[in-house]
């Protein structure tokens, strides 16, 4: 063997290794740029990794970038396709028209490890998704969701929320603890019949987790007791009572939180939103639901703000069930779906201000609140925002009851928080601080 080693010339060595390795990325890219023209056209990507780089880097700016591709596009992750839908009719024909096919879920191997396949949001389409979506709707319904006592408890949560942020008058302040207390204790309140104190050290800890993404907190239904075949059993009550609170406390406050920067920067429409709620409702008056059409202008900034804060920019995923073709594309059984929210919600074609902060873009000519059909903030199809009914009321309870009582205003030489965001599950707004003031002064 040293004789051998002797005569070799490890430079010769060296350039053989090197040479094998550059044979095999250009192997690589042949394949992968034959496996790329099978689906649409999308950014540059690179073999074994794809778009993953540009991802993590700016992904707002490569989201904003996907509908110049045109109505579909594609990204990779490695070698993995995902198909992202950029205009309104293709995600309807996909989501709307062909359901059964595209309301698969994608196996996240974080998600997977926790939920076992279990629960509602991320389960895999089939009969124990139905079940458990089904069976939460019904028992959300009994527990008051839609119903009045439930408006009744979002506008007691409101003034709770009203004496919490006055604690701080004046003064520069945090607001994601007690935005995200507040919202959270709706569901805590429809499910447990009960509400945590916003001085709760082990509710606020249990908020902490969860705005970091890793609590697994619950509220849902009572057990039942496990039969062979049934869906109906503890690890699965567990994992769909941590779902509906997680989607039920931490995308409603995200949107309030944004909610709370776009009035800050926009004191105009804040005013304006002031002055129509207590034109209509006085200073005292709670808001309801019944309210909304008395105030179209107070509505309309809801919208947009939903529509600006843009919380799931692509997605959520979906994944195709079965083999199936989208207009003159083959997609394979197993391929992620994703919404483009952000082109379809900044359509030149469809919206008056596309790319910024504006009302009118919700108000007709004679200011009345009017609805845009190319409006996506809860997805549609099966896979549709599963508390799309909580989650509007709370908003228009909260920020109608906030704006009513209180003012907003940036600390004095507070800079402004990069508009992006932090992607993770939701959009959420980087850490800003914000004061507030009594409006009772001025009434």
């Amino acid at each position: 063997m040293e004789s051998v080693l002797r005569y070799l010339d490890w430079t010769s060595v060296g350039l053989a290794l090197l040479g094998g390795l550059l044979s095999l990325v250009l192997l690589e890219i042949f394949r992968f740029n034959s496996f790329r023209r099978r689906f649409p056209p999308g950014p540059k990507s690179l073999p074994y990794v794809g778009n993953v780089m540009q991802l993590f880097k700016e992904p707002m700016d490569l989201i904003r970038s996907m509908e110049n591709y045109g109505e579909m596009s594609c990204l990779f992750v490695g070698r993995k396709p995902m198909i992202v839908l950029n205009k309104m009719e293709i995600v309807k024909e996909a989501f709307v028209n062909n359901g059964s096919v595209f309301s698969g879920r994608p196996q996240v191997p974080l998600l997977e490890w926790v939920t076992n396949g279990l629960g509602i949001v991320m389960a895999p389409y089939g009969n124990s998704w139905k079940q458990q979506r089904r069976f939460a709707l019904h028992t959300l319904r009994d527990f008051g969701l839609g119903k009045k006592s439930v408006e009744e408890r979002v506008a007691e949560e409101a003034r709770y929320l009203v004496e919490e942020m006055l604690k701080h008058e004046g003064k520069a302040f945090f607001p994601i603890h007690p935005i995200m207390n507040s919202v959270s204790n709706i569901i805590c309140s429809i499910v447990f019949g009960d509400r945590f104190d916003y001085e709760d050290k082990r509710f606020a800890h249990l908020l902490k987790l969860l705005n970091e993404y890793v609590g697994l907190p619950g509220s849902m239904i009572g057990q039942q007791k496990a039969m062979e075949e049934s869906t109906f059993h503890e690890e699965n009550m567990i994992i769909s009572t941590t779902d509906l609170f997680l989607a039920g406390t931490d995308t409603t406050a995200t949107t309030l939180r944004w909610g709370l920067i776009y009035m800050m920067d926009h004191p105009d429409v804040q005013e304006r939103c002031h002055e129509e709620i207590v034109r209509v409702l006085g200073f005292d008056r709670s808001p309801c639901m019944d309210d909304r059409a008395q105030l179209p202008y107070t509505h309309a900034t809801i919208h947009e703000i939903l529509r600006c804060s843009n919380i799931i920019p692509i997605g959520p995923p979906h994944e195709t069930t079965q083999s199936t073709q989208l207009h003159g594309y083959h997609i394979p059984a197993g391929t992620q779906i994703l919404a483009n929210s952000t082109a379809i919600m900044t359509d030149r074609n469809h919206w008056k201000h596309p790319d910024v902060f504006n009302p009118e873009n919700f108000l007709d000519e004679k200011g009345q609140f009017c609805k845009n059909d190319f409006f996506l903030p809860f997805s549609m199809g099966q896979r549709v925002c599963l508390g799309e009914s909580l989650a509007r009321t709370e908003l228009f309870i909260f920020f109608t009851s906030l704006i009513q009582r209180l003012k907003f205003s940036w600390p004095p030489g507070e800079p402004r928080p990069n508009m992006n965001g932090i992607m993770g599950l939701v959009r959420c707004p980087f850490p800003y601080n914000t004061i507030c003031s009594s409006r009772e002064t001025t009434h």
